[in-house]
């Protein structure tokens, strides 16, 4: 009989409006506190995309503020933040920052902080929403090591249109896609979508979280690796996910198949050829093709 051992991680997910640029971080520090006392088990708590970025209300997103407001990710923004993430004991998803790059960049950037009040990891937004947003795309993709649990893998709102990003993080081991989001138009639905869409093509747990009206749709998701609702937010009015993620349960469904029938994983008999994909100029390679552990 198989035994799996249960690796679990209990999150909240935070559908929030966003907050002013400049406003005191103590508000953002209550707010987080507030969050955790409701559920004080919680491990990982995650944030809505520049959640610390509303210039006005209606947010407009003026390309000026927020080339303003961009500090380096040793700034003192990402180092008060640390200090949160440390006094609450939590790895904790801030959304992402508008950061100056080392040559003047202006990065949509995804944190990570861990519960000593390390930067675990950050991830600049590559397909930025083009040709609304005035961001600069990064050029690399991004997993962090949640110590004792698992590896989650970093992707902000349009990533999600792209199902290669995706896919690279289930391949570098993710078995949780943090997908942190602030859409405000009608393409919500589609979102719902994809994040579906892109869990059970992967076999990955999709935290989907957007930000709460006026400024955006809300309705925020957390999908399973079979791409079953596991906790979804019904409108855009403010409100915390909660969810208990069993990540062995993607190791179980890459094992047993989607349903118990379809393994995507384990396509290719070792021994066959590779597959030309001439759009990336690359190929699908079977002996490439198998996930890394995320014990690795």
């Amino acid at each position: 009989m198989e035994k799996t051992v249960q690796r679990i991680l209990p999150l909240i997910a935070a559908q929030a409006p966003p907050r002013l640029i400049g406003e005191p971080l103590q508000a953002f520090a209550d707010e987080v506190a507030a969050a955790v006392a409701i559920q004080p088990h919680s491990k990982l708590v995650v944030f809505p995309e520049l959640h610390l970025f509303g210039d006005s209300n209606p947010d407009l997103q003026r390309t000026e503020v927020l080339q303003d407001s961009a500090e380096p990710l040793d700034g003192p923004r990402v180092n008060e933040l640390r200090q949160l993430a440390a006094d609450l004991g939590i790895w904790l998803v801030p959304g992402s920052v508008c950061e100056r790059g080392p040559e003047g960049q202006l990065f949509n950037t995804q944190l990570v902080l861990s519960p000593d009040g390390d930067l675990a990891g950050y991830y600049r937004k590559v397909f930025p929403w083009r040709p609304f947003e005035p961001y600069d795309p990064g050029d690399r993709f991004t997993t962090v090591d949640l110590e004792g649990i698992g590896r989650v893998g970093l992707n902000i709102c349009y990533d999600a249109w792209f199902p290669e990003v995706t896919r690279q993080l289930a391949w570098m081991g993710a078995e949780v896609i943090l997908n942190v989001v602030k859409t405000t138009t009608p393409d919500r639905k589609q979102e719902l979508v994809l994040a579906k869409a892109n869990a059970i093509v992967n076999q990955v747990f999709m935290v989907s979280v957007n930000c709460a009206g006026p400024t955006g749709k809300g309705l925020s998701l957390i999908v399973d690796p079979e791409g079953n609702t596991i906790a979804e937010a019904d409108d855009d009015a403010p409100t915390l996910l909660a969810a208990e993620l069993d990540l062995s349960a993607v190791e179980h469904v890459r094992t047993h198949g989607t349903e118990n029938l379809n393994r995507p994983w384990s396509q290719f008999r070792a021994g066959e050829p590779a597959i030309e994909l001439p759009v990336y100029q690359g190929r699908f390679d079977p002996t490439t093709w198998t996930p890394r552990s995320s014990n690795s």
